[in-house]
């Protein structure tokens, strides 16, 4: 990464655009319960409208495979054993799973509401053109941020047009709307209400935000609360734990939240990792057995649901990889089109699975640097690139095999000009940085559940090319936003 640490842009303008990430509540919580602005560019991105509509085009469709796979439960079963095998924390979601779509004959019935708000991430590769890096269908936060980082640069650009005329690498271009935290709202708005329709229930939707505990993040999430609130719907925020003693069942299958009542829709911002069902002070014979039951009982009820545990299944790395390793011909069976099957399988990038062939052809042929390790971890940090890869392969047990995918490494264009990045207020100019394009989509029940036919806006997290961890929470990414150009 080639950074220098001077002032070139004014402190005075520095601070104006702290200012206002701190005021429209693009920031984290600290522990001492003041807030830190989330960095950012002072500048946005560039993007080829072609690129940005066939992109616009796909990931819906994406979507519509990924949530058709996600309730095809015995294709679940089947195709991820391997992996659960492997994984201890989806052998856990497997065996809810499995509690819930199993044999006919169990006791436990899944009324639960599939409400699937995914974004897809993408880089455009040099080479390759534009490419799946991941599906996140849990915890597929900071589309409140997204729509924030493009009002933020529409702010610079008027109220400081030199500055913005000068980092911006085309002054031409137009900016891309960006409406993903209204959008997303009215995606749960309107799927709430359809649920209290199935109840002709009149009273005002309540949406069940679960939580981490100690969260740092909440301002994204309290971003969409308020929009909610304009939609009339009313948000409360609790962790598993809490949950553990406040859900009860209401006739007809009905989700109750203590002192609350009726709930409508439940989205998972937690559940991703061990840690969210960790609760010592219950001294558990099996690690995390109670609260990760809080899922199973949600999922008896007769709510939306996002992540619902067959969301959580379809859209691990190793669904991934089993999606870009079939021909596009057995995306059919999801009910896409010959040409929407096509569509999709253009845009995923290869993948292989980990064994002993792949592991000898990788440690002996492969340009290692054209490859990127993962397991099925979520929320950064998981990826293992370049040198190290042949290492971690070598460590790895056969019976350990199954959680891990090798995948292709993207090299996504740089700009064409440096870039002002602000972290803690303070300014650096970087010469390569790269982009990673979020694409939100939000679908009930299979069906798009927004005005743009499921869109639900984007998030840009850009980062020096010479870093590997792009995330704006947990690696050295920063928000940013598109505009097109002809």
């Amino acid at each position: 990464m080639n950074t220098e640490k001077k002032p070139f842009v004014s402190q005075q303008i520095i601070e104006d655009a702290c200012e206002w990430a701190i005021m429209h509540g693009v920031a984290f919580r600290q522990a001492d319960n003041t807030a830190r602005h989330c960095p950012f560019s002072i500048a946005p991105m560039t993007i080829e409208r072609d690129v940005y509509n066939h992109l616009l085009m796909v990931t819906p469709l994406i979507t519509k495979l990924i949530n058709n796979v996600s309730e095809d439960h015995e294709f679940l079963q089947a195709s991820l054993s391997s992996m659960a095998k492997a994984d201890p924390f989806f052998g856990l979601l497997m065996s809810l799973h499995q509690q819930l779509h199993g044999d006919a004959g169990n006791k436990l019935v899944a009324e639960r509401q599939p409400l699937l708000l995914m974004r897809t991430d993408f880089m455009d590769d040099r080479q390759h053109g534009a490419k799946v890096i991941e599906f996140n269908g849990i915890a597929a936060g900071m589309g409140p941020f997204g729509q924030r980082a493009a009002e933020f640069h529409s702010f610079m650009k008027h109220q400081w047009p030199e500055t913005y005329n000068q980092w911006i690498e085309d002054p031409s271009a137009i900016s891309a709307d960006n409406h993903g935290l209204e959008q997303l709202a009215y995606g749960i708005a309107t799927t709430a209400r359809a649920i209290k329709t199935d109840f002709s229930d009149q009273s005002k939707p309540t949406f069940l935000m679960v939580i981490q505990k100690n969260e740092d993040n909440v301002y994204d999430q309290h971003l969409l609360e308020i929009e909610l609130q304009k939609q009339g719907i009313r948000t409360v925020r609790r962790t598993f734990e809490q949950l553990s003693t406040q859900l009860s069942s209401g006739e007809n299958k009905r989700l109750l939240l203590e002192n609350v009542g009726a709930v409508d829709v439940v989205y998972l911002r937690a559940g991703y990792q061990y840690e969210d069902y960790f609760a010592p002070e219950l001294n558990e014979p099996v690690c995390c057995y109670t609260l990760s039951q809080i899922r199973l009982f949600i999922e008896q009820h007769h709510v939306a649901v996002n992540a619902t545990i067959s969301q959580q299944l379809a859209t691990s790395k190793s669904m991934q990889m089993l999606l870009t390793m079939m021909p596009d011909t057995e995306y059919t069976r999801w009910g896409l089109t010959l040409e929407e099957a096509q569509l999709v399988k253009s845009v995923l990038a290869e993948m292989k699975p980990i064994n002993t062939q792949t592991i000898d052809w990788f440690t002996t042929e492969a340009d290692q640097n054209q490859w990127v390790l993962k397991n099925q971890g979520e929320g950064g940090g998981h990826c293992i690139f370049g040198q190290d890869i042949a290492k971690k392969l070598t460590q790895l047990a056969p019976e350990e095999y199954d959680a891990w995918a090798l995948m292709q490494r993207l090299y996504p264009h740089e700009r064409d000009a440096p870039t002002i990045a602000v972290r803690d207020g303070e300014q650096t100019l970087v010469n390569d940085l790269v982009s990673e394009i979020g694409l939100f989509t939000a679908y009930y029940n299979g069906k798009p559940v927004t005005e743009l036919n499921g869109y639900a806006g984007y998030l840009i997290r850009s980062k020096p090319a010479s870093e590997n961890e792009g995330g704006i929470h947990s690696g050295k990414g920063i928000l940013d936003s598109l505009v097109l150009i002809d």
